[in-house]
């Protein structure tokens, strides 16, 4: 029996490793890369638009904690989907978006740890510090759940202690009556409308991609029914306080269109704050909360194609786990070169604007599926949310994606047509195979 097959996941998530697994996979590549960038759009307002983006993404959370608890799997949307319209092709191209979603995440975070890296080592090429990256999260994503647990915890408390030094050091600046770059300007300029501040959001949202990996690894929770409602909404709760506090922080010690240039904004925030704090020091903070949130996405990338081939979205030979690991190494090998190649000749902006993109997309369907389902099969016992949450969140999310800029919409559409052309040849082939037979 040594050399069967695994055939189930281990269960090793409690409700605090799992809350620690989703702060972690919220926290991370968005708040240490895109700050800067959203205060280029939204300006002074730069803590409007993380709000607003918190907004938009605490009512599609509660869909996912209804959905995670009445449906306790791996494959995510894709699982949600195929349980409300019984549609392979829909619920396989609904898990093509979120694959999508995955490498592109991976890919921004690549280059936002290029950045910083490059901060304190300028000589070495990115492509160098890009294969690096996705070497090391590759390897401890095939080493199993418990290593990648591991890793996690220490990542997200090593990323949290940057934040928070981030929020003391900019406190003491800016209330002990320390000079901000460029303040005179911060006064004179016009003050942004709401049409900037949702353009913002369209692209912070990036920053609380995450919450909704959590229904990914239910299979590997203790309890899922309870623990994954609560963690979602745990972890989206201190990730979205603690981003609008550091937004705020940020525009308060360096004038946003400054803060726009920086590829290290937050490091550039810190120094400006308290210019004695070691730079090496907290140039390797945001390293490991980008490192932590590649890894996630790999997990969860990983995870979902094991989860579609197992509902038979997607062929069997996905579905295999290792012998010894019981990891899905076939989807790791898969993963890794996709990811590798959009990182290295993609742009942190606009991987990250195409990400927010294809999520909301995807958060449409989500939504969509529990409106349809707790009016199908309504249910007294549970978790669960009145119906107009899943039905404000389908508003919410069109509204953000019309904010979203022409470019990251135009390549979110070419990945869903992607998606659309090869299931459309595997179903024909499938077809073939069994009119033969």
């Amino acid at each position: 029996m040594e050399n069967a097959e695994a055939d189930s996941l281990k269960r090793v998530f409690g409700l605090p490793t799992l809350v620690i697994y989703g702060v972690g996979d919220i926290l991370g590549a968005g708040i240490y890369a895109l700050v800067g960038k959203v205060a280029g759009i939204s300006g002074a307002l730069v803590w409007a638009s993380f709000m607003t983006a918190m907004v938009v993404a605490a009512f599609t959370a509660l869909s996912y904690a209804e959905l995670g608890s009445r449906f306790p799997q791996s494959g995510g949307v894709a699982y949600f989907v195929h349980k409300t319209f019984h549609n392979h092709f829909l619920s396989t191209l609904v898990g093509w978006i979120m694959f999508c979603t995955c490498l592109v995440s991976m890919a921004t975070g690549a280059n936002a740890f290029a950045g910083y890296f490059n901060a304190f080592a300028p000589l070495v090429p990115v492509w160098l510090v890009i294969l690096a990256l996705f070497s090391a999260i590759a390897f401890v994503n095939f080493r199993g759940m418990e290593e990648s647990s591991a890793l996690n915890i220490v990542c997200t408390a090593i990323e949290a202690s940057g934040l928070v030094i981030v929020i003391l050091v900019a406190s003491l600046f800016i209330f002990g009556g320390g000079e901000t770059t460029n303040a005179t300007s911060i006064v004179a300029a016009p003050t942004p409308g709401w049409i900037a501040i949702f353009q913002g959001a369209s692209l912070a949202f990036y920053a609380f991609i995450g919450f909704e990996d959590i229904v990914n690894v239910a299979e590997e929770v203790k309890n899922p029914e309870r623990n994954v409602p609560r963690a979602i909404l745990l972890s989206l709760g201190i990730a979205g306080i603690v981003y609008i506090v550091v937004s705020w922080l940020a525009i308060q010690v360096i004038n946003p269109a400054t803060l726009a240039k920086s590829s290290a904004p937050l490091l550039d925030v810190v120094s400006q704050s308290q210019p004695n704090f070691p730079r090496i020091v907290f140039t390797f903070i945001p390293l490991f909360a980008i490192l932590n949130t590649g890894l996630l996405n790999f997990v969860t990338a990983s995870r979902l194609l094991y989860g579609m081939s197992r509902e038979g979205l997607i062929p069997s030979w996905f579905g295999k786990l290792h012998v010894r690991r019981a990891t899905p190494h076939r989807t790791i090998l898969v993963i890794l070169p996709i990811a590798i190649f959009l990182a290295l000749f993609g742009k942190l902006q606009f991987l990250a604007g195409v990400t927010a993109t294809l999520l909301l997309a995807m958060f449409f369907l989500v939504n969509l599926s529990l409106f349809i389902i707790k009016r199908r099969e309504p249910r007294t016992s549970g978790f669960q949310v009145p119906l107009v949450v899943p039905a404000l969140a389908l508003v919410f999310n069109l509204a953000l994606v019309a904010f979203a800029s022409n470019d990251s919409r135009i390549f979110a559409l070419v990945c869903t047509g992607i998606g659309i052309v090869l299931i459309g040849i595997r179903q024909v082939l499938t077809k073939k195979s069994l009119s033969s037979s």
